[in-house]
C-alpha cells in the first residue's frame, strides 16, 4: 500500500493532462452506417441535394472530412423518432453524415428545412477532420427569405463577409452548394459551444 492510501488522500498529479486528441487512421471505425448520407430518400418528392467541398486554410480540399447534419423537415418539425441511423426509403430522419471524397467534396440527399419557429430555416452542421482537437459547430442557411435572414440573431451579428460563409447557394436544378472552409480569408464561421 502507498503512503497517499495510508494517508486516505489522493496523490499530487504529476503529468499533465493529455490533450484531446485530432483524427486519427481509424476514424471511420464505428461512425459509418448504410445510406448515412440519405436524410431524405433520393428523388423522393421533396428531396434535394446539398454539397460542397470541405477545405482548410490553404485552400485546398481536405479528403478525409466528416460533415454531419441535422434539420427540421421541409414543414418546420423536429425528427424525434428513434433510429435516426435506420435508412428505410421513405422516413425523413433529419440526420445525416457525409464522408469528403479525394476532392473535398461531401454530399446529402436531404429536403429543405422549413422554420421552426419563425427564424431564418437552416441546417445545423458539424465538422469533423485531421488536425482538429474538436469537432467545429456551425450552420447552413437557405438564401431565399432575406427578411428571415437579416432578422436572424445570429447572422444580424455578423460582417457581411462572415454572415455569406453560412448561407448556401440555389442551382437551378433546386440543390445547395456550400462550401467549408476550416481557415484563411474565407474562413467558415463557426460557433462556440
Amino acid at each position: 500500500m502507498n503512503a497517499a492510501a495510508t494517508r486516505g488522500s489522493v496523490p499530487e498529479k504529476t503529468h499533465e493532462p493529455t490533450p484531446g486528441q485530432t483524427v486519427g487512421p481509424f476514424f471511420a471505425y464505428g461512425t459509418t452506417f448504410p445510406k448515412k448520407h440519405e436524410v431524405a430518400f433520393p428523388h423522393s418528392p421533396g428531396s434535394i441535394v446539398l454539397g460542397g467541398n470541405v477545405y482548410d486554410g490553404a485552400g485546398n480540399p481536405i479528403p478525409d472530412s466528416m460533415v454531419e447534419i441535422f434539420g427540421a423537415d421541409a414543414d418546420g418539425s423536429v425528427p424525434r423518432a428513434r433510429g435516426s441511423f435506420a435508412r428505410d426509403d421513405h422516413s425523413f430522419t433529419g440526420f445525416g453524415r457525409a464522408f469528403t471524397n479525394d476532392e473535398g467534396h461531401y454530399e446529402f440527399w436531404t429536403r429543405n428545412p422549413g422554420s421552426v419557429n419563425g427564424e431564418a430555416p437552416f441546417f445545423s452542421v458539424v465538422v469533423f477532420a485531421r488536425g482538429l482537437p474538436d469537432k467545429l459547430h456551425t450552420r447552413i442557411y437557405l438564401p431565399e427569405d432575406e427578411a428571415a435572414l437579416a432578422a436572424d440573431p445570429l447572422l444580424a451579428s455578423l460582417t457581411p463577409e462572415e454572415r455569406a460563409t453560412l448561407v448556401a447557394t440555389r442551382t437551378p436544378e433546386g440543390y445547395l452548394i456550400h462550401d467549408i472552409h476550416l481557415q484563411g480569408e474565407k474562413e467558415t464561421v463557426f460557433l462556440a459551444y
